[in-house]
């Protein structure tokens, strides 16, 4: 072999050997990353937990939606305040959804133990819950946590099974965390995208649990879908509670659930609803409710901003007092679409230049309920 091709060869080899090491530090560097991420699992608690530390606890009889374990997660403040905090992640509205699985909604809790810890559940100092005790109900039901049924069908052959238990595994829980976080004297049951559905839906569930509480905030986050089937989904496809399904009436799940539990509660809880004012993933869900395909579009935002706009003005007709945040953050250039929740991420932002939706709730907990952005929804974008 002449001297230049070895030389050839010879620099071949450092190439790839230099290109072998960069992969290998950069795998290392995602598998860093993710172990302290979305790879991240609470310890099962055993015994008493420790105040300001995350714990996982399995209830025997919980199940994700595909069948695999579920898990609530529990962290014991300082405070005598709790915090009831539901996750979300998509929905199923019919059987085609329910048999769509992750196309539709999350189907375990892949991922869900470290987002406890991000934004209102975070450590960080600006935050007024960190000192809070938190039960928090991850999502992985598709039935806006609501369920207690299985919905069985026949594929290739064979049998499979949906949980739509969302509700079993929120009850179980609760039940079995409660303890540890004693006789609050303040409560906020909130929950961002499928887990603000599921605050309007069992927040007065929550609330007949702990009965100790005389501060009671209910903070729904990112909700809102317009379907005339909602109560027939809830009570032949999840098969939620009759307390539940009895005050579905219209199109609108979340005015409808708020709107009882003000009826049946009056002042004694404080109601609060935000949403980012062309949120880019309700808009998606509501046009394949609308057309039968997911899509996010500027038309679609326009579509939303409307149907915001009113929502808006039926709680404010129908809930005294209640408060409203509409917030615009991370607009696309292009559609003008927004972000989607903001309870898990930018929560400490003042995103209207005035007050940030964690002092909004900090305030309206202290008996200052007020209302932002409303000048947003007649915004040309």
């Amino acid at each position: 072999m002449s001297e230049v091709k070895k030389k050839k060869k010879h620099i071949g080899l450092i190439i790839a050997l230099v290109v072998l090491a960069v992969i290998v530090i950069v795998a290392v560097g995602i598998y860093f990353w993710l172990s302290k991420t979305f790879f991240v699992t609470h310890p099962e608690l055993k015994g008493e937990p420790e105040v300001g530390k995350w714990y996982r606890v399995t209830p025997e009889t919980a199940k994700s939606s595909n069948g695999k374990e579920w898990h609530g997660i529990l962290r014991k403040g300082s405070e005598n305040k709790l915090v009831v905090y539901f996750f979300g992640g998509g929905v199923s509205i019919t059987e085609e959804t329910s048999k769509g699985g992750k196309e539709f909604y999350a189907e375990d809790m892949t991922g869900q133990d470290y987002v406890a810890t991000w934004g209102i559940g975070s450590n960080d100092a600006a935050n007024p819950f960190k000192d809070w005790s938190f039960l928090v109900i991850p999502y992985a039901s598709g039935d806006f946590h609501s369920g207690t049924g299985e919905y069985r069908y026949t594929e290739g052959g064979k049998e499979k099974v949906i949980y739509h238990q969302g509700y079993t595994n929120y009850s179980a829980f609760i039940e079995k965390t409660k303890q540890y976080v004693g006789n609050p004297d303040t409560l906020l049951v909130t929950g961002f995208s499928a887990g603000g559905f599921a605050t309007s839906l069992l927040a007065d569930d929550v609330i007949g649990r702990f009965p100790s509480a005389t501060n009671v905030t209910v903070c729904v986050d990112s909700s809102l879908l317009l379907y005339d089937g909602w109560h027939e989904t809830a009570q032949n496809l999840w098969k939620s509670p009759s307390e539940i399904t009895e005050r579905l009436t219209s199109n609108n799940i979340v005015l409808d659930s708020l709107t009882a539990l003000h009826n049946k509660r009056g002042d004694s809880v404080k109601i609060l609803f935000d949403c980012s004012v062309r949120d880019d993933t309700l808009m998606q869900y509501q046009a394949y409710i609308r057309e039968g395909k997911m899509s996010k579009t500027k038309a679609n935002g326009d579509l939303f901003q409307k149907d915001l706009k009113a929502m808006v003005e039926g709680l404010q007709a129908n809930i005294e007092d209640v408060g409203i945040y509409i917030w615009e953050y991370a607009m696309d250039k292009d559609t003008k679409n927004t972000q989607h929740t903001i309870l898990s991420s930018q929560v400490f932002e003042k995103l209207n230049g005035e007050k940030s939706v964690a002092d909004w709730i900090t305030d309206a907990i202290n008996g200052n309920v007020q209302t932002y952005g409303l000048e947003l929804l007649d915004k040309q974008y």
